[in-house]
């Protein structure tokens, strides 16, 4: 009874680390870059649902659906504009030059967000639903797991919607696939870029309400250890993929809760990289992930 407690644990706090994977892997998939400002905008999303809540006074259904729209709105907007004035100026340039320019994007927001007076250092308690436990033949399910589970659903379908029955998801996959000739055949590839850093931008919002809700509390280096995790989701799963996104986050909440559970809480973080490590020694492509051969 206690593994399955665990399991359920863990698929709760996987499907955020999913919901992040998925903007890692749509970027990587478009660009070919690993935007370590990630786990940042997960903080941003954060603070725009504490600012939200706390205006309200209350968190209800609607003024948690509100925190939701706004964060997600506003994150969306600041994915764009990072990618318009850090990003699409290096597109030309070497890899290590970009990846260079993510880690520098991620100390800005996470410093920036220190010395905003609104924000500052200090944590801030993450105004939250009184959390009621349902009990289920001995298997406890609190209303925040069932809130974190049932909004990761709904925005991993609407995705889904979105990349394979949109005109614009079509886009995306033509300009994942070979970006020139995607151009070449009218397809607008700079605002295809532009969206995929919106959309993945807004789930990273939407993940960090979730985890805010589950963790109920918000300071400026909050998305560091998650945006790190789900990068360990979206190799593990097959970066590039979307399906193998999601399944690297559920594997890797899984695997965290199941460490905290039967062996050592302060292993958890340590079994997350030893993934990583492991996944890159015995399959670099990723569970999902498919072998590609670059010519030179």
């Amino acid at each position: 009874m206690e593994f399955i407690q665990q399991m359920i644990n863990g698929i709760a706090l996987g499907s955020i680390y999913a919901l992040l994977a998925l903007g890692y892997t749509m970027v990587y998939g478009i660009v070919k870059l690993i935007n370590f400002a990630h786990g940042d905008v997960l903080m941003l999303g954060a603070f725009a649902g504490y600012f939200i809540l706390t205006a309200m006074g209350v968190v209800s259904l609607p003024t948690l659906l509100l925190a939701f729209v706004v964060s997600m709105v506003s994150c969306a907007l600041i994915g764009i504009f990072i990618e318009r004035t850090c990003y699409k100026p290096l597109r030309n340039s070497p890899r290590i030059t970009a990846l260079i320019t993510a880690i520098g994007v991620s100390t800005l927001l996470e410093n920036g967000a220190r010395v905003i007076p609104v924000m500052g250092p200090n944590p801030k308690q993450f105004p939250t639903f009184t959390n009621v436990n349902f009990d289920f033949f001995g298997i406890n399910i609190s209303m925040v797991q069932i809130v974190v589970l049932g909004v990761s659903i709904v925005l991993m379908i609407t995705l889904n919607y979105i990349i394979n029955g949109t005109k614009m998801g079509k886009s995306m996959k033509a300009t994942s696939y070979d970006m020139d000739a995607a151009f070449l055949m009218g397809i607008d590839v700079n605002r295809v870029i532009s969206f995929t850093f919106a959309l993945g931008a807004a789930l990273a919002a939407a993940g960090g309400i979730l985890f805010a809700t589950a963790y109920p509390q918000v300071e400026p280096y909050m998305g560091m250890m998650p945006g790190l995790k789900a990068f360990v989701a979206a190799v593990l799963g097959g970066i590039g993929s979307i399906p193998g996104a999601m399944l690297g986050g559920f594997i890797l909440g899984t695997a965290e809760t199941l460490t905290k559970g039967f062996i050592s809480s302060k292993l958890a973080d340590g079994v997350a990289f030893a993934i990583l490590i492991l996944i890159l020694v015995v399959k670099p492509s990723g569970i999902l992930g498919m072998n590609s051969r670059e010519k030179v």
